[in-house]
């Protein structure tokens, strides 16, 4: 990410490591998290947890990452809906870094029914799959976890079974979870993190996207239920943040208008999300032309950089960036 007036001695007195090898990268930010968001809506289209669906999503991910070079971990589990004991899996892969300590990126692949699900959650795992490629090739600091979490919808089944299955050891050797949910829909994009040292993943990279002129905001606070900067516990982050694991969390919506809970995306038509004529390709792209290719870039473009120029500071370090 090109730097906005900042050397190399004035990033490492900021506390930010420079990592050019990230500039390789080809293609512009966002052009291969659209392909795979794009074949996920229209090529699988409906993903419903423990359908056909949502497996043939798991393999298309599988597929990609092993693509990529990266060697895929499975874990099965089962959950219950409308009293029907079913199956769905997580599906993992390993960037190693300089450091041991890890950075898990997860996004969950599975939709609400009768859905396309484009921005819930399409647009997430295909900003996961962009920055696995990005990194593959490259050094980073920190070792970076991808996770695709199978049956978020209707209990976050999948992120809670992976935290459960945490050793201690894991949870305390986890820098931070970053979740990606709901990314190209919303009127403006956010990164939302914990309360006070907790935040410190959100300063980041909130500085890192002033830095590249992308605009990223963060939650404003008008509603005192959710306090600014924070989110409520309603997607995969929120296992990890009760285990308290740091997290940073990607979302597109609108806390300024509605209940002023981040739930109602848009001014124009409210909620996207989980609703059959809005979640879905030719909608978005009609009532809102030019966003997801935007949301898709800024949200690619802060991920990728911020694993590639973090640095094993403490996070008392990281508080400076308000």
């Amino acid at each position: 990410m090109k730097k906005a007036g900042i050397g190399l001695t004035a990033a490492l007195t900021a506390g930010i490591l420079l990592w050019p090898q990230a500039a390789e990268a080809q293609g512009a930010y966002g052009d291969k998290a659209m392909e795979h968001m794009n074949y996920l809506s229209q090529d699988i289209g409906e993903r419903l947890a423990g359908t056909e669906g949502e497996r043939e999503a798991k393999a298309y991910i599988e597929t990609e990452l092993e693509g990529m070079g990266y060697e895929t971990e499975t874990e099965a589990f089962t959950f219950t809906r409308d009293g029907e004991e079913l199956e769905s899996e997580n599906l993992s892969a390993v960037k190693p870094g300089k450091f041991k300590k890890e950075i898990i990126v997860g996004a969950h692949y599975d939709t609400v029914a009768q859905v396309e699900g484009v921005d819930d959650n399409a647009s997430g795992v295909g900003v996961m799959l962009e920055t696995a490629e990005r990194l593959e090739g490259i050094d980073i600091p920190f070792t970076v976890r991808f996770v695709a979490f199978g049956a978020e919808e209707g209990g976050l089944n999948g992120s809670e079974q992976y935290v459960e299955g945490m050793s201690n050891k894991e949870k305390n050797n986890t820098h931070a979870m970053i979740n990606l949910d709901s990314l190209a829909a919303g009127d403006q994009m956010y990164v939302y993190g914990g309360e006070g040292r907790s935040g410190w993943y959100r300063n980041f990279a909130q500085q890192l996207a002033e830095d590249a002129g992308v605009d990223i905001q963060t939650n404003p606070g008008l509603n005192p239920e959710y306090p600014e900067g924070t989110t409520g516990l309603w997607s995969d982050h929120a296992p990890f943040q009760e285990a308290g694991i740091d997290i940073g969390y990607f979302e597109a919506t609108n806390w300024k208008i509605g209940e002023q809970d981040g739930y109602t995306q848009t001014e124009k038509h409210g909620a996207i999300w989980h609703e059959p004529e809005k979640d879905n390709l030719a909608f978005i792209e009609s009532e809102f032309p030019g966003r997801m290719e935007t949301n898709l870039s800024g949200f690619s473009e802060v991920l990728s950089e911020s694993l590639t120029e973090m640095e094993p500071r403490t996070k008392a370090h990281y508080q400076q960036w308000k």
